[in-house]
């Protein structure tokens, strides 16, 4: 036996209410207004979860941080040496100083620009050929075992011969770079185009969508997940491979003034550049991941987001 809703115990619409006013359009006989009304209502009701997410992993980062600031206070009163180890507050004062000189700006500009130029000749040179490889098999057997011979090699390895080739500079750690990132991007761009669903391939093939019509509607979109996985990889690659080539082979970068203030013994402007290689990875990582998000909504969820 059914039973029939009371209408005593509905909740009560108020005549400002958007939904009563949906209904109300409704009953007026104008669909469209309706549908407006209630797609507003459920645009508000879906946006409140949205920024309390936000909130909350913004807060979890923050006590992240604070934890790991916390760890880092201990282990200093633990070490009892501020040349091996400095407290955060001595490091934050030199990040301070070191902004205020405009060192700290002028050291980060310089690697980041030499990381933009890296990247843009990796992925000039890596994307375009793995579309090459993930779509012609013979090539792909011709090309594999070279790949596959140096990608072992660490880019680090190649510092001794690239001083000697390119001497210091600005070449070397943007050869290095190109070098590191290369093969992350190769790799997940030959992943990517392969993983394109054959169907969707097949489905245009019989729609008369052939060549560069083909690649620009159905493979670059299908593989771009993919692609740009690839380059936060080849980015945090390069990254790393920055600070260890200006270490030794650049005049000037982050990873030069580390080891300058490193010989004079000057230990809270090492970590302050240290930090500030973390704060900037990790801020470029966010961009990578928003502008992810934006060239590959459809990748939402699938893990390649």
């Amino acid at each position: 036996m059914s039973t029939m809703p009371n209408p005593d115990n509905a909740t009560p619409l108020t005549a400002g209410s958007p939904l009563s006013v949906s209904l109300e359009e409704a009953e007026e006989g104008t669909p469209a207004a309706s549908a407006t009304a209630v797609a507003a209502v459920s645009a508000g009701a879906g946006a409140t979860p949205r920024i309390r997410l936000s909130h909350r992993r913004w807060f979890v980062a923050l006590r992240s941080f604070a934890a790991f600031i916390g760890v880092w206070y201990l282990m200093f009163l633990w070490n009892g040496n501020p040349i091996q180890l400095p407290s955060p507050l001595r490091v934050a004062n030199a990040i301070w100083q070191l902004a205020i000189s405009g060192e700290l700006f002028e050291h980060a500009l310089i690697s980041t620009t030499r990381l933009v130029i890296a990247l843009l000749v990796a992925t000039l040179i890596a994307v375009p050929l793995g579309f090459f490889m993930g779509r012609n098999r013979k090539a792909d057997r011709f090309i594999d075992p070279v790949v596959e011979l140096l990608r072992p090699i660490s880019g680090i390895a190649w510092i001794p011969l690239a001083l000697f080739i390119f001497g210091v500079g600005d070449v070397l750690p943007v050869f290095i770079m190109v070098y590191v990132a290369f093969f992350p991007l190769l790799l997940n761009t030959i992943a990517g185009v392969r993983g394109v669903d054959q169907k969707l391939i097949n489905a245009a093939s019989t729609m008369g969508v052939h060549g560069w019509p083909l690649m620009r509607q159905v493979i670059v979109p299908g593989a771009l997940p993919t692609i740009m996985v690839g380059f936060r990889l080849a980015f945090a690659g390069a990254w790393a491979a920055v600070i260890a080539a200006e270490l030794i082979g650049a005049p000037s970068g982050l990873g030069f003034a580390i080891e300058w203030y490193r010989q004079l013994l000057m230990s809270p402007k090492v970590f302050a550049f240290i930090a500030i290689i973390g704060v900037v990875g990790y801020l470029c990582d966010l961009a990578l991941r928003a502008l992810q998000r934006r060239l590959t909504p459809w990748a939402e969820g699938t893990g390649l987001s």
